[in-house]
């Protein structure tokens, strides 16, 4: 066939192999529900289905704050899931947002300081942090700087735009801990995006890492992420169609799943493993320093402690020998013996050497928060409530605390006068109890309920059975308390 000046025809590239099936996975940049309005699952939900998915360590990175570290650290303990914190950083100039990960203690702790000198020099929800001082941190190595959430829209499409961005970053972190970021949602601007931000990468010498920049656990929380979303524009969904994602794909994914979207950069799944693998910190491990209590010769801060606290116990409520003051002497006891446990008596004679100085310089001073309703600091003259007399006391719960969430343990926190308070367990039907002390609850008449509601929202017998189907319209949804309709109300 002749040729008729045409250029070469050009040949489309083979199909490419799939990825081999297994092979691990982590996720190194997650938003949770502490990310107001932008992520929609609590942390628990996260770590919940990570551990489903086989992965191996989970990330935590927040919106300008370290709000769920505790929570991932409690969770993540029950299952065994790598344990990895940072936090996204809004910068100004131009720069976007940058994620922040720890690669240690040390690292988490100035990670935590940057994090409140940015918070203090801005506004409410507006941070403003230094950069001079962001990139001295980075270049100590503590730090592992990822290039942040994807822009979405047209600016995808701005190759220029992403290499200046990127340009700027790597003068100001360096090639050392800065990490070029791949997210792909399966959306038409994802891989211009992904091939400028690798082709910067290589220019830059940078490892380049995949994330999947998740904002909910599992697709069917999108829709709450939508919503969210319009709110944090302040317009409802229909106004706000525009600007919501267009797909449910910023979730938590497996490693099958990583490798299949990032087929084209193989090398960023491995780099994101590595690197989530000398990230993992065991945050149990990060304890407060306090500062060193000197104490009169002879003694230990134990022993001291001790001595103020029964020396102030005898003055506030009487002598050990006093059958009057004997369970506030039993309460000191149990109490002291927490603190020693917990290796906290320096804690509380810092606080007793403040309150003693204040009261004698005149100056006003009062303890406050869930330690200060205890008898040992009543009785060390921290606080001026007796906490005993009217029935306050909580320093079980607190000094005890285990990282647990402290709404729930402020809930579940027992009043009562000895050490030997314990939670009461959930209420169950088959649970023997003495005869009278069955918790009130309200009961229907036997006839008042033949019918339940199944967690489908289909009505059924209690005997599992199903009820006939003009008895149907009578059940209700999951939490529907309408009773049938009796005999003489069905005649009308």
């Amino acid at each position: 066939m002749a040729d008729h000046g045409r250029g070469q025809v050009l040949r489309f590239p083979g199909a490419r192999a799939a990825p081999a099936p297994g092979g691990t996975w982590a996720e190194l940049h997650v938003h949770s529900a502490s990310s107001f309005l932008f992520g929609a699952s609590h942390v628990v939900a996260l770590v919940a289905g990570a551990h489903r998915l086989g992965i191996e360590a989970l990330a935590i990175t927040d919106t300008n704050g370290l709000y769920g570290a505790r929570r991932l650290a409690e969770a993540a303990n029950e299952c065994g899931l790598g344990t990895i914190y940072g936090a996204e950083l809004t910068l100004d100039q131009g720069l976007g947002s940058i994620v922040v990960i720890a690669r240690s203690l040390l690292g988490f702790t100035r990670l935590s300081a940057a994090i409140s000198a940015g918070q203090l020099a801005g506004a409410k929800g507006a941070p403003v942090y230094d950069l001079n001082a962001l990139s001295a941190a980075a270049h100590e190595g503590e730090w592992a700087i990822l290039t942040g959430c994807p822009v979405a829209g047209e600016a995808a499409y701005d190759s220029d735009a992403i290499h200046d961005r990127m340009d700027r970053l790597a003068e100001l972190f360096g090639r050392t801990p800065l990490h070029a970021e791949l997210v792909d949602h399966r959306l038409p601007e994802d891989g211009p995006r992904k091939a400028a931000v690798h082709a910067v990468a290589e220019r830059w010498r940078l490892p380049v890492v995949a994330t999947n920049a998740v904002r909910y656990a599992a697709p069917r929380n999108a829709r709450l992420a939508a919503t969210l979303t319009a709110l944090r524009r302040r317009a409802n969904l229909d106004t706000a169609v525009g600007e919501l994602p267009p797909a449910p794909a910023a979730h938590l994914r497996s490693a099958a799943e990583m490798r299949i979207l990032m087929s084209r950069y193989p090398e960023a799944v491995a780099s994101a493993v590595d690197l989530a693998r000398s990230s993992v910190i065991d945050l149990r491990k990060l304890r407060p320093q306090l500062p060193d209590f000197e104490v009169p010769a002879g003694h230990t801060t134990d022993s001291y402690l001790r001595h103020l606290a029964e020396e102030g116990c005898t003055r506030r409520y009487g002598p050990r020998t006093d059958p009057a003051a004997e369970a506030a002497w039993k309460q000191l006891d149990y109490e002291l013996s927490v603190i020693t446990d917990m290796g906290m008596p320096g804690y509380f004679l810092i606080c007793w050497d403040i309150t003693r100085f204040a009261t004698e310089q005149g100056i006003w001073c009062q303890g406050r928060g869930s330690a200060a309703s205890s008898v040992v600091c009543y009785a060390l003259g921290i606080t001026s409530v007796d906490a005993l007399k009217h029935g306050l006391l909580l320093v079980a719960n607190l000094i005890t605390y285990q990282p647990r969430l402290s709404v729930r343990d402020s809930a579940r926190a027992r009043l009562s006068d000895g050490p030997d308070q314990r939670d009461d367990p959930p209420y169950s039907p088959r649970a023997t109890r003495p005869r009278g002390q069955h918790p009130r609850r309200r009961t229907l008449p036997r006839r008042a309920a033949p019918y339940t509601a199944t967690p489908f929202g289909n009505p059924c017998r209690r005997d599992g059975t199903n009820p006939p189907a003009n008895r149907r319209n009578y059940a209700g949804r999951v939490g529907h308390t309408r009773r049938p309709l009796g005999p003489a109300r069905r005649q009308r």
